[in-house]
């Protein structure tokens, strides 16, 4: 029987197998930021440890840094988990993206953006939206503190291994529908634990069609559903996107690391413990309506009747829509909104400014909306410049943003007031998830565009 190709990165990277045991899985890339790591960095000072392949560990804080300025984190606790973090890279000898420069941005952003993730490597990190590097074909996995401490000290990590799930999305997509609402789709098919258990490989036509940034938004989400990891198979987009990076091999380690890379991919007699097929044209532009990101309808529907659903049902929903102040059977669209933010480790690279631009190009953001439009590294902000979108964005009335991870939590000044309303590319609308009582609808840059410009929840495609 063939392999999976989550199957052929895992077991190249067994180390040991401990009998009715974990897995020692050797890990080729962590990556630390600000929130998670400090406890990690402890254990090995109190315990005389060093790192023992600082080469491979790279850092940068992404969570509480301003996107207003950066000169100075106002808050104290965030302003002291950024120091400490460079305090411990420098201690420890670790590659450290220090806020402000133009290497830094949101981990995951910059990762595979400077070739720091590769097809085929195992990467970890203390963050649960980890899963994005999937997307270059690789096994990415978010992890806990005393994990990080782990890998710090020996580059390894027991794990138990996950079951195989493929997920075949197949067809073309109709206009307006990009993969924020591929993923928003499957999450609201298969609820947020449909795929616990489970390291899912996405496949199918319409995925081989995806531009390497869908292709990380897809994989970014894959944990909202309660998978341990999402992968893609990496092909020429992939090799096209990394090719000429800061850190991708060079010359003739170019063409082995390719050679090896196409090697990289299920075998056609690969048996899954589980696989599924949606169509792409089912798929209509997104969005959420209740706490969670599985609690979604197409933007031209409304939200669901307590009609036909069990008592424990009934009390899941109204919880939901009495925070969200929405109503059974309510159509969302045309309701105002406050605040609009694009960004995040889901939404926060070129292609999302780019998509955005082209809806608000030759409009005016309504004055009844606060917008954040916060670059998901430095690299996109000068992207975003050369490309003259910085203009476009401008003479619409919105402003471009520093690089941060913003409003999709609540940890950095980017709050959301309490009551209000925001539309958002983020990646999460759990309760106060951008700021205490604020509510929260994940949708795709598009609607996050034309919601910004009409002040309610807009379908873009009647712009």
């Amino acid at each position: 029987m063939g392999k999976t190709l989550f199957d052929k990165i895992w077991d190249s990277h067994v180390v040991q197998v401990i009998p009715d045991g974990p897995t020692q899985l050797y890990i080729d890339r962590l990556y630390a930021h600000e929130v998670t790591s400090p406890q990690a960095f402890d254990t090995l000072r109190d315990k005389g440890i060093k790192v023992f392949r600082p080469e491979q560990v790279v850092a940068m804080p992404d969570h509480n840094t301003p996107s207003d300025q950066q000169e100075v984190i106002n808050d104290p606790i965030g302003r002291k988990q950024v120091e400490t973090l460079a305090r411990n890279c420098a201690e420890f000898g670790i590659r450290h993206f220090a806020m402000g420069t133009k290497d830094n941005g949101i981990i995951h952003v910059v990762g595979p953006e400077k070739g720091l993730s590769l097809p085929g490597m195992t990467i970890v990190c203390g963050d649960s939206h980890t899963s994005t590097h999937g997307a270059v074909g690789a096994l990415a996995m978010g992890i806990g503190t005393s994990e990080v401490a782990e890998v710090l000290a020996s580059q390894c990590i027991l794990q138990s291994k996950p079951k195989t799930m493929r997920i075949n999305i197949e067809g073309e997509l109709q206009k307006g529908v990009v993969a924020k609402d591929i993923a928003l789709y499957i999450m609201a098919k298969m609820t947020t634990s449909g795929a616990t258990g489970y390291a899912v490989e996405y496949a199918g036509s319409t995925i081989r069609n995806l531009s390497m940034e869908g292709r990380l938004t897809l994989s970014n989400l894959s944990i909202e559903m309660g998978s341990r990891a999402g992968i893609i198979a990496p092909d020429e987009t992939t090799f096209a996107y990394l090719k000429g990076r800061e850190y991708a091999p060079k010359g003739a380690e170019w063409d082995k690391a390719v050679a090896f890379w196409r090697t990289l991919k299920s075998d056609d007699d690969a048996v899954f413990d589980k696989e599924i097929t949606y169509r792409a044209e089912d798929i209509k532009p997104r969005i959420t309506y209740g706490t969670n990101p599985g609690a979604g309808i197409a933007i031209d529907e409304t939200v669901p009747v307590l009609d036909g659903m069990s008592d424990a049902e009934k009390a899941q929903l109204t919880v939901q829509l009495n925070y969200m102040q929405f109503k059974p059977g309510q159509k969302l669209e045309g309701t105002p909104v406050d605040y609009c933010f694009l960004g995040a480790c889901t939404n926060g690279r070129i292609e999302d400014f780019r998509a955005f631009a082209s809806v608000v190009k030759g409009r005016k953001k309504s004055p009844n909306i606060v917008a954040w439009l916060v670059p998901g590294s430095w690299l996109v902000r000068q992207q975003i410049i050369d490309e003259g979108i910085d203009k476009v964005l401008e003479e619409a009335g919105f402003e471009l943003r520093l690089p941060s991870c913003s409003s999709c939590l609540a940890m950095n000044p980017d709050k959301v007031p309490a009551g209000k309303l925001a539309i958002s590319t983020s990646n999460r609308n759990f309760v106060g998830r951008q700021g205490p009582g604020a509510r929260t609808v994940l949708a795709s840059p598009l609607v996050v565009a034309a919601s910004a410009i009409t002040g309610v929840i807009t379908d873009p495609r009647k712009l």
